[in-house]
Order: C-alpha cells, then sequence, then structure tokens
C-alpha cells in the first residue's frame, strides 16, 4: 500500500509542476512541438508528435493533480481489498493513456490513447466481477467502440493529406471535410456521453468510486469535449445549429433525470452529464475559451463530490440509497461540509469556481443571437442543477432515518488530506483561472432584469428541490411510470441496451455468414478449387495424348488448307 502514496506524491508535484509551465506558456505565448519520425511510406509519414501549449499543459496539471489526491484517498479506500495493487496499476495506465491523448496533435497516437481510455475504463468498471459491472462494462465499450470507429474512419479520410496532423489541415476546406467533421462528432459525443449515447455514464457507476472521481472529473468523460476543442477551427465551417440542440437537451434531460433518482452516484452521475452539455453547448455557440474554461473548474469540485460521496457510501455498509441516508453531519462533519462546498460550486453560487464559468458562459450565451427555446432551456437546466443538487443535500442532511447508527468506517487523515486540497481548487480556482486565462476582462452590458436572471434561476431551483424533496414522498411513489420515465433518462438505456444486444446479435451472425458462407467458397477456397480444376484438365490431356495430337494435326491441315 506504499505504492499508492508514492505515486501519489510523485503525480502532485509533477502535476504543480505542469501547472506552473502552462501559465508560463499561456503569458508568453509559446508553443512546443516535438516530432520524431518512424518512416516514410508513400510521401505519408509516420511520425510520434506531442504537441505542448498552454492548453494542454493545463489540463495535464489538472488530470494529474485531480489523480494524485484520488491515489492518496484510495490509500484508504481500497485497503481491505486482495486486488489493491492491481487497482492502483490500472489506474495509472489509465492516467497514461488521458495524458497520452491530451499531447497529441496527430490522429494516430490520439487514436492509442482514445482506445487505451476504453480499454482500461472497461476493466475499472468490471473490478467487482458481478453481474452489474460485467452488464455496465459491455455497455460501456461497446457504445465507446462506435467512437472509436469515427476515429479510424478520419484516420482514413486524413490519409489523402499525407499527413495526421490535424491541426495544420482544419484551417481551410477539402473535398472531405464534411465527412470528417461529422465522424470526429461522433467520437466526441460517444465519448462524452451526448444523446442518443448518453446511457453508459450512470451505468459506469460499477467501478470504484475513487474510478468514478477520475472518470467524472477530468479524464475520460473530458476527452471528447478537448477532442472538440481541439478540431474546433473546422466545426466554424458548417452548420451546427443541430449538435447545439442536442448537447441543450442532454443537459436538460438528464439534469430532469436526477430529480427523480435515489442513488447518490447516479445523482452525481447524472450532474456530470449536465455539465457535459452544458461544455458542449458553448463550444457550439462559438466560444472555446469558455468552453475550456469550465471543464478546469469543474473537474475539481466533480472530483470532490465523488470523493465524499465515496466516503458517506463506505462508511454506510455501501449502501447508495438516499431515502436511508440522513442527519449525517453529526456522523462526518468534515466531508459532509466539503460535500456541501462542491454542491453550492455545482449550483454557481457567487464566488465559488462553478460560479465564474457558468456566469459567463450564461451571460455569454444571451449575447447571442439564439432562440427563445435555447434561452429557456439554458437556464432552466442551471435551475434544474440547483433543485437536484439541494434535493440531495436534504436527504443527506435532514432527512434523519437512522441508518447512521450502522456507520462501520470513519474519516481518517489521508481521505481528509485529498478533501481539502481539492476544496481550496472548488474555491479558489475559478477566480484564478479567470484572471490567467482571458487576456483582458469580460464585460457584459446587459439589462438590470437579464444579469440578475442567473441568480433569480438559482433561488428558483432550490425551492424546487425543496419542494421534491417532499413531493417524491407522494405521487411519485405511488404512481411508478413518472419516476419510471425521468428517472430513467426517458428509457434511454433500455433502448441503448437492446441496440447493443441486436447488434452484438447481428455481428455473430454475419461473421458466420461471410466467414462460412459465400467468402469461404470464394476467397478461402477459391485456390484450392482453381488449382482442382486445372489438374483435372492435365489429367485429361495426359490420358488422351494421342487423340489430341492426332486431332491437332487435322486441324492444323484443314487450316492450311482453307
Amino acid at each position: 500500500m506504499l505504492y499508492y502514496k508514492i505515486w501519489g506524491f510523485n503525480l502532485f508535484f509533477f502535476g504543480l509542476f505542469l501547472c506552473f509551465i502552462g501559465f508560463w506558456f499561456l503569458l508568453n505565448d509559446l508553443v512546443l512541438l516535438v516530432d520524431w519520425e518512424f518512416f516514410s511510406l508513400i510521401s505519408c509519414s509516420f511520425v510520434m508528435t506531442l504537441l505542448f501549449d498552454w492548453m494542454s499543459l493545463l489540463f495535464m496539471g489538472s488530470v494529474l493533480l485531480i489523480s494524485s489526491m484520488v491515489l492518496v484517498y484510495s490509500f484508504s479506500y481500497m485497503m481491505h481489498d486482495f486486488m489493491s495493487v492491481r487497482f492502483m496499476y490500472l489506474v495509472l495506465l489509465f492516467i497514461m493513456s488521458m495524458m497520452f491523448m491530451i499531447v497529441s496533435p496527430n490522429l494516430i497516437s490520439i487514436l492509442i490513447g482514445w482506445d487505451g481510455l476504453g480499454l482500461v475504463s472497461y476493466c475499472l468498471v468490471v473490478y467487482f466481477n458481478n453481474t452489474k459491472s460485467y452488464n455496465a462494462g459491455m455497455l460501456t465499450i461497446l457504445v465507446n467502440r462506435i467512437g472509436d470507429v469515427g476515429i479510424l474512419l478520419s484516420i482514413s479520410f486524413m490519409f489523402n493529406n499525407g499527413s495526421w496532423y490535424f491541426i495544420y489541415y482544419n484551417f481551410y476546406l477539402y473535398n472531405y471535410s464534411f465527412f470528417l467533421f461529422l465522424f470526429i462528432l461522433v467520437a466526441g459525443f460517444t465519448k462524452s456521453a451526448q444523446i442518443p449515447f448518453s446511457s453508459w455514464l450512470p451505468a459506469a457507476m460499477a467501478a470504484p468510486t475513487p474510478v468514478s472521481a477520475l472518470v467524472h472529473s477530468s479524464t475520460l468523460v473530458t476527452a471528447g469535449v478537448y477532442l472538440l476543442i481541439r478540431f474546433s477551427s473546422i466545426l466554424s465551417f458548417f452548420n451546427i445549429n443541430f449538435f447545439l440542440v442536442i448537447s441543450v437537451m442532454t443537459m436538460f434531460f438528464s439534469a430532469f433525470s436526477a430529480m427523480f433518482e435515489f442513488d447518490l452516484k447516479k445523482i452525481i452521475a447524472l450532474s456530470t452529464l449536465s455539465q457535459l452539455g452544458f461544455m458542449m453547448s458553448i463550444l457550439f455557440v462559438g466560444n472555446i475559451s469558455l468552453s475550456f474554461f469550465h471543464l478546469l473548474t469543474h473537474a475539481f469540485f466533480k472530483a470532490l463530490l465523488f470523493l465524499c460521496a465515496g466516503l458517506i457510501i463506505h462508511s454506510l455498509m455501501n449502501n447508495q440509497d438516499i431515502r436511508y441516508m440522513g442527519s449525517l453531519v453529526n456522523c462526518f462533519p468534515f466531508t459532509v461540509s466539503c460535500f456541501c462546498v462542491a454542491n453550492m460550486s455545482l449550483c454557481g453560487i457567487p464566488f465559488l469556481s462553478g460560479f465564474y464559468s457558468k456566469d459567463f458562459i450564461l451571460e455569454y450565451m444571451q449575447l447571442n443571437f439564439f432562440n427563445s427555446f435555447i434561452y429557456f432551456i439554458y437556464f432552466f437546466s442551471i435551475g434544474l442543477t440547483v433543485a437536484y443538487t439541494l434535493r440531495l443535500m436534504y436527504f443527506l442532511l435532514f432527512n434523519y432515518e437512522g441508518s447512521p447508527s450502522c456507520v462501520s468506517y470513519g474519516e481518517d487523515f489521508y481521505m481528509n488530506f485529498s478533501m481539502i486540497f481539492l476544496v481550496f481548487l472548488s474555491i479558489s480556482s475559478g477566480s484564478f483561472l479567470s484572471w490567467l486565462l482571458f487576456s483582458y476582462p469580460f464585460l457584459f452590458v446587459l439589462p438590470l432584469l437579464c444579469k440578475l436572471l442567473p441568480l433569480f434561476v438559482i433561488f428558483i431551483g432550490g425551492s424546487m428541490g425543496y419542494l421534491f424533496h417532499f413531493i417524491n414522498l407522494g405521487f411519485v411513489v405511488t404512481n411508478y411510470y413518472v419516476p419510471g420515465f425521468f428517472g430513467s433518462m426517458w428509457f434511454l438505456p433500455d433502448f441503448m441496451s437492446y441496440f447493443s444486444f441486436s447488434a452484438l446479435v447481428s455481428s455473430f451472425y454475419y461473421e458466420d455468414f461471410i466467414n462460412m458462407g459465400w467468402g469461404e467458397y470464394l476467397f478461402s477456397s477459391s485456390l484450392v478449387f482453381f488449382f482442382n480444376f486445372l489438374g483435372k484438365i492435365m489429367l485429361v490431356c495426359q490420358n488422351n495424348v494421342f487423340k489430341l495430337f492426332f486431332s491437332s494435326f487435322v486441324l492444323v491441315l484443314l487450316v492450311f488448307l482453307i
């Protein structure tokens, strides 16, 4: 178990170093491109390239800081697990795959990190070796394979360019730019779980909670957003309003589903899905810097949310149902305090980190020329975020059910250390990054009502959360179909599971059809049949050599006579 501490502190200091280097690159406007060519084939070079700019360095530093806290936290969380060393190596492989994907400006090397994320995430989701984990892992890897196919097809389309450096070719249009645009969007949508690929994200909650903190904050699900940020220049050539509607609806329906959910980890997972839709939507509105800004601030308080939830679940005999929790502040005062800070930052309470990015995004969106549908869904989703967050806090803090008497585990130094560092980042990272990421301060001149509208929405959402705390005990419990429809994300997991299973069965059928059907006859056995046919011809010739000789003599004589 000593390895957890060693790797945790190594990643912590390396993450701090990368953050400082990233700020230095940002202030001096520097970019470092490291290129290593393996070989060249038909004017197409196979190279290993690393791109170090302020965006990649800051993102890597943030990932390493969060990963270090997760490893220190896992020292206590996984202490009694028999496979804790395997768990640590899987987490390190996961972090390395994300690092490789972040610094790659080349689609081939991106695919290596992209596939590494998918494969290691499957190993982590099925870590507990039960039926629920296996089903969740299969759903996760099947949906993510769609995005991998999108990257592969993008590689095939970029082969005609002579190189796979997407940063060189995204600034002008060519014949197949539209297909490259579509495939990159499909890859980003599957990895970031946008509609209709949203079902795998709540299912991935079968993984251990430290993995969930890592996946939902800065690694797997943010890879799709980061990929589209890198490809943002090619997005500007096409009409992306349809994809804006998809991301906005993802933000809305995941927040609405969290209102009817009782699983603690699944509520936080749906919150991640809502924030991913938020990042995608502002990316399609047209501001890359704000999307990246919210990606960084969201990573810190979402990691803190999962770490606090993991301690609560671990202490209550692995119970995740919030209806059996209550008055937890008496048992875990420090953990619940950190949990409240992370929730307030998620809600966008002024002067916490989430406030800076969310307020910028909402005011920037109000200055753009979008219709009232987008405007309404944006603000309604922000209100729902506050509503399900306060509903969750009411269940954990005020709804005493007697279950804390079953507490079997308490807070310790390593868990508290990782939480308090993330609390510091959840409070201060928003203001700190807003000073450094933008070279000049944003000034949004809006009417007073529009300026105060986010605060009004926060108060209205808090009231809705308080009411839903009691409504859940009324018509929602007696009428199963209401929470069954909204709480299951509009039956999307059932549809995706059905289609994934149907596709898997169909693939087995087509594999048998091709391997054992006409493909076997036409390709595998064609040479055998051809040589058998030639052998029969030679046998006929050898058995009838005199007949053939005399008949050919007569035939040649007739030709000469004619």
